[in-house]
């Protein structure tokens, strides 16, 4: 079939982004045969203008939107993307007949309420390698759509269970095809995102990534991704950033990978995301020899009470070990407080923002109030504590912050960032 896939994000959180997941569902469904037409937004002046084109000129069966952000998650001034997504959805309904399938991370946090609010006919919640493509193959033959793994129908729900490809060497990664060389020889700060593993076991009170990926780790081959890695250092890419939200667990595959890297010799810098504990020194030299240049590192808070809520694995001293390792070995990092959760007092923010300070990181992001999203231990919290109404689908943002806490914290931390250069909001 002909489909087109369209990454709708336009927006930069921190740093340009590349659709790595809509490429990957776009180099399945060429692989399995079907004739794809990608578009990314993010390179286009005119969307409207340019979809229009495309509609004429491909004539697609079928459309693909990839949601990667839903809003920016800022208490503070909110900005919901969606309505630019509403609005390219209403243009597509008058352009032509296709159905339109909505995917991506976003579209996984809210099936059902994104269904609706965009109007679209079909979504897929989860991995699109797999279910997207076997869609694609059922409306080519003319098949039922009734169990469908990840298949969401507006006013039937989910029509097969959501299932979880173990095996992800077996899913294709994307080639020149889909990534221009603009990307990354016009644009001197573009980090290629690189997906080593998928699912999080850990269950962040407030985190949406086992609702995204699920619980259970699922990894590539190193040497595989090596290998993809070169493909793109050949035409000039030398910076990656590996977009797993824990880079180092387990560390035995971390430390495999960061071997293949440097026998590889791409001589490339990359960046990562590590959970603050069960970094050692082997790993960290291992990390910096095979060109780790920046680690964030998601602490969130230096309270006891706070982290235990936040349901946390490590404790202030296992970050302050990690931190202090990374910085032996040359890595720069930075730090993360989410501060304003359930627990939190006055004490333990000062506590958080000490702590913080203690570390001597080269930057630090501190974030007042956190946003609520459904399926989290967070949610439950919320609506046992009225905050949110059990009712509320949370599409349109929603956040937390501990009662009576609002304006003090604001101001604190207002203050704190005015007299320390390297920390932002």
């Amino acid at each position: 079939m002909r489909a087109l896939i369209i990454s709708v994000n336009r927006e930069e959180i921190n740093m340009r982004t590349w659709p790595l997941g809509a490429a990957c569902v776009a180099a399945a469904a060429e692989q399995s045969g079907h004739d794809i037409f990608f578009l990314d937004l993010m390179e286009v002046q005119n969307p409207h203008a340019e979809v229009s084109r495309i509609i004429r000129e491909f004539d697609p069966q079928v459309i693909g939107l990839s949601i990667r952000n839903v809003d920016d998650q800022s208490m503070a001034d909110t900005k919901f993307f969606l309505g630019e997504v509403k609005d390219l959805t209403s243009l597509l309904g008058r352009l032509t007949k296709a159905p339109i399938v909505l995917g991506g991370a976003g579209y996984s946090i809210f099936p059902s309420a994104m269904l609706k609010y965009l109007d679209a006919d079909m979504g897929i919640q989860g991995e699109g390698e797999t279910a997207f493509v076997e869609l694609l193959d059922r409306l080519e033959r003319g098949d039922r759509l009734v169990g469908l793994p990840g298949l969401y129908l507006p006013g039937a729900g989910l029509q097969g269970e959501r299932l979880f490809d173990k095996d992800l060497d077996s899913l294709p990664l994307p080639g020149a095809r889909f990534l221009p060389d603009s990307y990354f020889q016009d644009n001197e700060e573009f980090w290629l995102p690189v997906q080593t593993r998928r699912g999080c076991p850990f269950r962040c009170s407030y985190c949406s990534t086992a609702t995204i990926e699920g619980c259970l780790f699922r990894k590539r081959t190193p040497e595989k991704l090596v290998r993809w890695l070169g493909q793109w250092a050949d035409r000039g890419a030398h910076r990656y950033h590996f977009v797993d939200n824990t880079f180092n667990i387990p560390p035995s595959y971390s430390k495999e990978l960061c071997r293949q890297l440097v026998q590889a010799r791409l001589n490339g810098k990359w960046r990562c995301i590590v959970y603050p504990f069960r970094v050692d020194e082997e790993l960290a030299r291992l990390m910096a020899e095979a060109g780790c240049a920046e680690v964030s590192v998601g602490f969130e808070s230096g309270s006891a009470q706070v982290l235990s809520g936040m349901n946390k694995r490590f404790r202030a001293e296992d970050v302050r070990n990690v931190c202090e390792t990374l910085g032996m070995c040359g890595i720069s990092r930075m730090g993360f407080l989410m501060l304003g959760g359930p627990d939190e007092t006055k004490e333990s923010a000062l506590e958080s923002l000490e702590f913080a300070d203690s570390l001597n990181l080269e930057c630090v992001k501190v974030t007042v109030g956190i946003r609520i999203y459904p399926f989290t231990a967070l949610a439950r919290t919320a609506v046992d504590q009225g905050m949110v109404s059990p009712e509320d689908d949370l599409l349109f943002p929603r956040f937390y912050m501990a009662r009576g806490l609002g304006d003090w914290l604001r101001e604190t931390v207002d203050r704190w960032i005015s007299t320390r250069p390297n920390w932002t909001r």
